[in-house]
């Protein structure tokens, strides 16, 4: 899966298109707790976010491979 587009949303929730086609929300929550990605509870922080193609990033230097947002992201019904 390679990640055409991301758009932070609140809640700490990622919109994610991918260049299938395919469109979905990924939630960073279950994340947040870990000491990596603590630094995006600030909303001002979580959107600071870079598209890596094959993975997302943050300013923070915590990051999420597509692997992982193609198994926990919730794709919408074609």
């Amino acid at each position: 899966m390679m990640i055409l587009k991301l758009t932070p949303q609140s809640g700490a929730r990622v919109r994610v298109e991918t260049t299938d086609q395919r469109v979905g929300l990924f939630e960073v929550t279950p994340w947040l707790e870990l000491e990596a990605f603590k630094a995006l509870n600030d909303h001002a922080e979580f959107i600071k976010m870079r598209n890596g193609g094959y993975f997302i990033e943050w300013d923070c230097g915590a990051d999420l491979s597509a692997d992982t947002l193609e198994a926990h992201t919730v794709w919408e019904s074609a």
